[in-house]
Protein backbone atom coordinates (compact mmCIF):
# COMPACT_ATOMS: atom_id res chain seq x y z
CA UNK A 1 0.00 0.00 0.00
CA UNK A 2 1.19 3.52 -0.81
CA UNK A 3 -0.24 6.88 0.15
CA UNK A 4 -0.05 10.48 -1.09
CA UNK A 5 -1.16 13.20 1.35
CA UNK A 6 -1.26 16.97 0.86
CA UNK A 7 -2.56 19.79 3.07
CA UNK A 8 -3.28 23.48 2.84
CA UNK A 9 -4.68 25.99 5.33
CA UNK A 10 -7.59 28.08 4.03
CA UNK A 11 -8.79 31.37 5.53
CA UNK A 12 -12.45 30.35 5.23
CA UNK A 13 -14.84 28.28 7.32
CA UNK A 14 -15.25 24.52 6.86
CA UNK A 15 -18.84 25.29 5.79
CA UNK A 16 -17.55 27.52 2.96
CA UNK A 17 -14.90 25.03 1.82
CA UNK A 18 -17.40 22.14 1.98
CA UNK A 19 -19.91 24.06 -0.14
CA UNK A 20 -17.27 24.52 -2.86
CA UNK A 21 -16.22 20.85 -2.73
CA UNK A 22 -19.81 19.65 -3.09
CA UNK A 23 -20.68 22.06 -5.90
CA UNK A 24 -19.56 19.54 -8.52
CA UNK A 25 -21.03 21.56 -11.39
CA UNK A 26 -18.40 24.30 -10.89
CA UNK A 27 -15.33 22.02 -10.95
CA UNK A 28 -14.57 22.78 -14.62
CA UNK A 29 -14.39 26.50 -13.75
CA UNK A 30 -11.79 26.26 -11.00
CA UNK A 31 -10.36 22.77 -10.51
CA UNK A 32 -7.17 22.08 -12.50
CA UNK A 33 -6.95 18.42 -11.40
CA UNK A 34 -10.48 16.99 -11.07
CA UNK A 35 -11.82 18.43 -14.30
CA UNK A 36 -15.36 17.17 -13.66
CA UNK A 37 -17.23 15.35 -10.94
CA UNK A 38 -20.86 14.32 -10.87
CA UNK A 39 -23.17 12.14 -8.85
CA UNK A 40 -24.57 12.11 -5.33
CA UNK A 41 -22.01 12.37 -2.50
CA UNK A 42 -23.67 9.72 -0.34
CA UNK A 43 -22.18 6.42 0.90
CA UNK A 44 -22.86 3.62 -1.53
CA UNK A 45 -23.48 5.94 -4.49
CA UNK A 46 -21.29 6.01 -7.60
CA UNK A 47 -19.68 9.22 -8.83
CA UNK A 48 -18.30 10.00 -12.26
CA UNK A 49 -14.86 11.61 -11.98
CA UNK A 50 -12.63 12.94 -14.72
CA UNK A 51 -9.10 13.79 -13.67
CA UNK A 52 -6.09 15.06 -15.53
CA UNK A 53 -2.76 15.06 -13.74
CA UNK A 54 -0.40 17.63 -15.21
CA UNK A 55 1.27 16.30 -18.35
CA UNK A 56 -0.89 13.17 -18.36
CA UNK A 57 -3.90 11.98 -20.29
CA UNK A 58 -7.45 12.47 -19.08
CA UNK A 59 -8.85 9.58 -17.03
CA UNK A 60 -12.53 9.01 -16.27
CA UNK A 61 -13.69 6.51 -13.70
CA UNK A 62 -16.73 5.66 -11.55
CA UNK A 63 -15.69 5.51 -7.89
CA UNK A 64 -18.02 4.45 -5.09
CA UNK A 65 -18.56 6.88 -2.19
CA UNK A 66 -17.38 5.31 1.07
CA UNK A 67 -17.88 8.23 3.46
CA UNK A 68 -19.54 11.65 3.26
CA UNK A 69 -19.59 13.43 6.61
CA UNK A 70 -20.95 16.97 6.41
CA UNK A 71 -18.17 19.59 6.57
CA UNK A 72 -15.62 16.91 7.53
CA UNK A 73 -14.87 14.25 4.94
CA UNK A 74 -15.68 12.97 1.48
CA UNK A 75 -14.05 9.67 0.53
CA UNK A 76 -14.44 7.39 -2.47
CA UNK A 77 -12.88 4.20 -3.82
CA UNK A 78 -11.96 3.86 -7.47
CA UNK A 79 -10.46 1.00 -9.45
CA UNK A 80 -8.36 0.65 -12.56
CA UNK A 81 -10.10 -2.18 -14.33
CA UNK A 82 -11.19 -4.64 -11.66
CA UNK A 83 -10.92 -4.36 -7.86
CA UNK A 84 -7.55 -5.52 -6.56
CA UNK A 85 -5.58 -4.55 -9.68
CA UNK A 86 -4.94 -0.86 -8.90
CA UNK A 87 -7.29 0.72 -6.38
CA UNK A 88 -7.33 4.24 -5.01
CA UNK A 89 -9.16 5.44 -1.91
CA UNK A 90 -9.32 9.21 -2.42
CA UNK A 91 -10.33 11.56 0.38
CA UNK A 92 -10.92 15.19 1.23
CA UNK A 93 -10.84 16.05 4.94
CA UNK A 94 -11.67 19.39 6.57
CA UNK A 95 -10.51 20.38 10.04
CA UNK A 96 -11.33 23.66 11.76
CA UNK A 97 -8.04 25.20 12.92
CA UNK A 98 -9.25 28.35 14.68
CA UNK A 99 -10.24 31.87 13.63
CA UNK A 100 -12.86 30.27 11.37
CA UNK A 101 -10.11 28.80 9.18
CA UNK A 102 -9.90 25.31 7.71
CA UNK A 103 -7.11 22.81 7.15
CA UNK A 104 -7.88 20.94 3.94
CA UNK A 105 -6.27 17.53 3.52
CA UNK A 106 -6.41 15.69 0.22
CA UNK A 107 -4.99 12.23 -0.01
CA UNK A 108 -5.17 8.87 -1.64
CA UNK A 109 -4.23 5.38 -0.51
CA UNK A 110 -3.24 3.07 -3.35
CA UNK A 111 -3.41 -0.72 -3.21
CA UNK A 112 -3.53 -3.65 -5.59
CA UNK A 113 -1.14 -5.93 -7.44
CA UNK A 114 -0.04 -3.28 -9.98
CA UNK A 115 0.59 -0.39 -7.56
CA UNK A 116 4.38 -0.83 -7.69
CA UNK A 117 4.41 -0.81 -11.48
CA UNK A 118 2.12 2.17 -12.07
CA UNK A 119 2.64 4.42 -9.07
CA UNK A 120 6.28 5.27 -9.71
CA UNK A 121 5.39 6.67 -13.11
CA UNK A 122 2.42 8.73 -11.92
CA UNK A 123 3.19 9.73 -8.31
CA UNK A 124 4.82 13.11 -9.05
CA UNK A 125 2.07 14.20 -11.47
CA UNK A 126 -0.68 13.07 -9.06
CA UNK A 127 0.89 14.91 -6.13
CA UNK A 128 1.32 18.04 -8.28
CA UNK A 129 -2.37 17.74 -9.25
CA UNK A 130 -3.38 17.55 -5.59
CA UNK A 131 -1.32 20.65 -4.79
CA UNK A 132 -2.78 22.56 -7.77
CA UNK A 133 -6.33 21.67 -6.73
CA UNK A 134 -5.63 22.57 -3.09
CA UNK A 135 -4.35 26.01 -4.10
CA UNK A 136 -7.29 26.60 -6.47
CA UNK A 137 -9.72 25.62 -3.70
CA UNK A 138 -7.98 28.01 -1.30
CA UNK A 139 -8.12 30.83 -3.87
CA UNK A 140 -11.80 30.28 -4.57
CA UNK A 141 -12.80 30.04 -0.89
CA UNK A 142 -10.75 33.02 0.25
CA UNK A 143 -11.57 35.37 -2.62
CA UNK A 144 -15.30 34.81 -2.44
CA UNK A 145 -15.22 34.84 1.36
CA UNK A 146 -13.28 38.12 1.38
CA UNK A 147 -15.77 39.98 -0.78
CA UNK A 148 -18.59 38.82 1.47
CA UNK A 149 -20.51 37.00 -1.22
CA UNK A 150 -19.93 33.28 -1.19
CA UNK A 151 -21.96 32.85 -4.36
CA UNK A 152 -20.04 35.42 -6.41
CA UNK A 153 -18.12 34.00 -9.31
CA UNK A 154 -15.12 36.30 -9.54
CA UNK A 155 -11.91 35.42 -11.30
CA UNK A 156 -8.49 36.02 -9.78
CA UNK A 157 -7.82 38.67 -12.43
CA UNK A 158 -11.06 40.52 -11.56
CA UNK A 159 -10.14 40.30 -7.88
CA UNK A 160 -6.67 41.77 -8.47
CA UNK A 161 -8.23 44.59 -10.47
CA UNK A 162 -10.99 45.37 -7.93
CA UNK A 163 -8.91 44.83 -4.77
CA UNK A 164 -5.27 45.50 -5.79
CA UNK A 165 -3.92 46.19 -2.29
CA UNK A 166 -5.53 43.12 -0.75
CA UNK A 167 -4.48 40.94 -3.70
CA UNK A 168 -0.89 42.22 -3.44
CA UNK A 169 -0.92 41.50 0.27
CA UNK A 170 -2.14 37.93 -0.32
CA UNK A 171 0.53 37.49 -2.99
CA UNK A 172 3.22 38.69 -0.56
CA UNK A 173 4.16 41.85 -2.47
CA UNK A 174 4.89 44.41 0.29
CA UNK A 175 5.50 47.25 -2.18
CA UNK A 176 1.82 47.23 -3.16
CA UNK A 177 0.28 46.80 0.31
CA UNK A 178 -0.21 50.53 0.91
Amino acid sequence: MHQIVTQIDIAASPERVWSILLDFSTYPQWNPFIRSLSGVPKPGEKLRATIQPEGRRVMTFRPKVLRATDQQELCWLGHLGFPGIFDGEHYFQLTMIGNGHTRFTQGEQFSGILVGMFLSSMEAATKAGFHAMNQALKNRAEINDHIGNADADISQEEYRHEYPKTAAHRAGNPADKG
